[in-house]
């Protein structure tokens, strides 16, 4: 029986208690908090359907307005660095900074932290302006099964992806590639993900779960089943035990982080930072990785992290922008 099919036949706890096994023979018990750091709010597509971007209207579309200070971006990653945190990847949508805007942000933030960035900045050719900075790129693939795709995605082909992360490969770029679960797939897609890591030699894949916005084609659409959700990740693992997978939850369903830690992931992420460290719901992400009985690396409790100055003075002001926000959280943190 295949994993895939023991997933079908709703067979979970059989996976789960396998695929911890695996993870913490190949892995070990240690997991990373992860934050996506967002360059901007704005896409030239804007027509995934399950994205919030799709519901903006175009006539109050401005990517200049939508483009974060550089200073709030970098004073970001020193506060995720204080935090012992990992960036997940530079995120932004298409068509709001340039690649040379790009290259010097992802350098800065090198300097900062001490650690090449991921991107995550839509498909591109132009991977060889970048250098050191760089460790790999993320195709947001978002669902593996092809005619689903075009039909959720339809301006972000997957042959253009594939592209770009077989070009990343060949220069010597590590490779991932981004899920999302419950945009209609069934268990059986998992087929075209697994054929697809193995095709593209993908090191990394970042799953998440839909989060439904309004007024875009899923507003009405329940987010996956937890079960379901751990046993797709539990079922990848157990394919690939040497595949780094992170596994992003929100904030009102922190009880599928114990499950997806023993389903296989190495890092878990998707939190609203800032609002969640020092409150209830900080020491709850904290608990369910204890209870899963993984050593977590970084914090969302301890304050003292947040002491100290900035090597780069010109962010001091950013900084006790988002220090202020946490010192300032209230212990009822409203969902």
């Amino acid at each position: 029986m295949t994993y895939i099919q023991k997933l079908e036949d709703m067979k979970i706890l059989d996976l789960l208690q396998k695929s911890n096994q695996v993870t913490l023979k190949k892995h070990g018990n240690v997991v990373s908090l992860e934050r996506a750091i967002f360059l901007s709010w704005w896409c030239d597509k804007g027509d995934c359907s399950f994205c919030y971007m799709s519901s903006q209207k175009p006539l109050i579309r401005d990517p200049q307005k939508a483009r974060r200070k550089v200073e709030s971006i970098l004073a970001e990653a020193e506060m995720v660095k204080r935090m012992g945190w990992n960036i997940e990847f530079l995120s932004g949508g298409y068509g709001a900074f340039s690649t040379e805007e790009i290259r010097k942000i992802a350098q800065d933030i090198y300097q900062i932290t001490g650690k090449p960035v991921w991107l995550n900045v839509g498909i591109t050719n132009q991977l060889d302006a970048y250098g050191e900075e760089i460790v790999g790129v993320t195709g947001a693939v978002e669902v593996a099964n092809p005619q689903l795709h075009n039909k959720i995605c339809p301006s972000k082909p997957l042959e253009d992806i594939t592209a770009m992360i077989s070009e990343a490969g060949e220069i010597g770029l590590k490779k991932a590639i981004t899920i999302i679960l419950g945009l209609g797939e069934k268990p059986e897609d998992l087929k075209y993900l697994f054929k697809m890591i193995e095709y593209l030699e993908i090191d990394r894949v970042i799953f998440y779960s839909l989060n439904p916005h309004p007024d875009t084609s899923f507003a009405n659409y329940p987010q996956p089943a937890s079960l379901y959700y751990a046993g797709s990740v539990a079922a990848t693992r157990l394919q690939f035990p040497q595949l780094e997978i992170i596994t992003g939850t929100w904030v009102d369903n922190l009880a599928n982080i114990g499950p997806l830690l023993l389903a296989g992931a190495n890092g878990i992420t998707k939190f609203p930072l800032f609002k969640m460290f020092g409150t209830r719901y900080g020491k709850r992400v904290e608990e369910e990785v204890l209870w899963a009985g993984r050593e977590l690396k970084g914090t969302f409790t301890d304050l003292n992290c947040l002491e100290g100055e900035s090597p780069k003075s010109v962010l001091e002001p950013f900084l006790k922008r988002y220090i202020n926000s946490c010192l300032n959280n209230k212990t009822e943190y409203k969902l």
